[in-house]
């Protein structure tokens, strides 16, 4: 399976312009969706899982396309929104017996059979007799998890995932994203959190006001900071001079001061070290420093 986004744009009414001419691929494997809030990596989310029509530009599943195969595309997918809801009423075993039934297993056995390695693989079984609305809320986006993949679709978007999971959550939630990718799944997971992606994903794309940023790999991402990220150690007055010139990426209070990582292209008079970037580091450059810096020499 193979996702060609061709000059995708979404005018909302009063002329907002959530997408812009956005074009990529996505392969088969892990594909991070990275950018802020309010990016438009929700709306792309809505238009590929046919919850909303973009206004102009399309997407082809391999050869189907958004704009005429639409029920053909819908078999193909499992989604995981960032409102996952459920039906209170069931218990966890039933929301994804539902699940089964709707995505057309008719046999009560074998949506059984099917229903319990799912609650397996996500680490539920032992409360799979639980109310689904009794679940803490890294259980209940297991939950989600489990539905959007009980159909064994050929895609599997999941949007926001992590947001408000405590970090042991967060990495069980990404090792399953994990577990269920193979040569021929397409997974896009959608976020604004760096972490979710830096072991996970092949290739990136970034979104940010609407507009495609950057796509390549992660390690890509990261060359372009190589060079531009430092740890200084400064004092409290210092310090104050550091927030208003760099985009600070991490503080950490020491005996008399704060020991910083930044981005910058030099250090203008601070003493540091310059450090090896990683992915989150990269994220902060790009957007914060690289991409400013160019739009308001218009270059973007």
């Amino acid at each position: 399976m193979n996702i060609r986004i061709e000059g995708l744009s979404k005018v909302y009414k009063g002329g907002h312009k959530a997408l812009n001419e956005v074009s990529f691929d996505v392969e088969p494997g892990m594909f991070g969706l990275l950018g802020p809030n309010g990016a438009g990596k929700t709306t792309l989310m809505r238009i590929m899982t046919l919850l909303q029509d973009a206004t102009s530009g399309t997407i082809y599943f391999d050869d189907y396309d958004i704009r005429r195969d639409r029920k053909a595309i819908r078999s193909l997918l499992g989604y995981l929104p960032q409102d996952f809801r459920f039906f209170e009423k069931f218990k966890t075993w039933e929301f994804l017996d539902y699940g089964a039934a709707l995505a057309g297993v008719k046999n009560k056995g074998k949506r059984r059979e099917i229903v319990d390695e799912m609650l397996r693989k996500v680490g539920l079984f032992e409360v799979r007799d639980r109310w689904s609305n009794k679940l803490s809320g890294g259980m209940k986006r297991r939950l989600g998890i489990a539905q959007a993949i009980i159909g064994s679709p050929k895609v599997i978007i999941v949007d926001e995932p992590t947001t408000g999971l405590d970090p042991e959550e967060r990495i069980r939630f990404r090792n399953i994203l994990t577990d269920i990718s193979d040569n021929d799944v397409v997974i896009i997971l959608s976020t604004h959190i760096v972490g979710d992606i830096s072991s996970s994903c092949k290739r990136v794309a970034l979104l940010n006001r609407g507009e495609l940023r950057f796509q390549g790999t992660p390690d890509e991402l990261v060359s372009l900071a190589r060079g531009k990220v430092w740890e200084i150690f400064v004092s409290d007055d210092e310090f104050k001079l550091v927030k208003e010139r760099y985009p600070i990426i991490s503080t950490i209070p020491s005996d008399g001061g704060w020991e910083v990582q930044v981005v910058a292209e030099d250090l203008g008079g601070f003493k540091g070290k310059m450090i090896d970037p990683n992915i989150e580091h990269a994220y902060v450059y790009f957007m914060d420093f690289l991409l400013q810096d160019k739009m308001n020499m218009n270059l973007v």
